[in-house]
């Protein structure tokens, strides 16, 4: 299944909405996607909805992480908004959790 992927920007806050399944498969796109957002405008906060995604494996993690020290390097942060139950999990195994805030 792909990977669909919304932008909103308000301010300097882009919210990165993500539906479908996040694997080794859409995460290469998605990565240069985003980042593509987050150079073409003053962004200081990512925040990742992840309402709509429905797997996610460790390619997933590894976009998070990617996207966390990107946008640290331009001096802002990160969270993740709406992760279902078996998401939650994974991102607190993985130590996310500990890096942003998971709302």
């Amino acid at each position: 299944m792909a990977l669909d992927i919304t932008f909103k920007q308000e301010n300097q806050v882009l919210t990165v909405y993500l539906k479908g399944e996040l694997d080794h498969h859409t995460v290469s796109s998605i990565k240069d996607t985003i980042d593509m957002q987050l150079v073409s405008a003053p962004v200081k906060k990512l925040v990742l909805d992840m309402s709509g995604v429905t797997f996610m494996d460790s390619s997933g993690i590894g976009l998070i992480v990617g996207r966390y020290n990107r946008i640290k390097s331009f001096g802002g942060s990160m969270a993740i908004k709406n992760p279902g139950q078996n998401l939650l999990k994974i991102l607190k195994m993985s130590g996310i959790d500990k890096l942003m805030k998971i709302s």
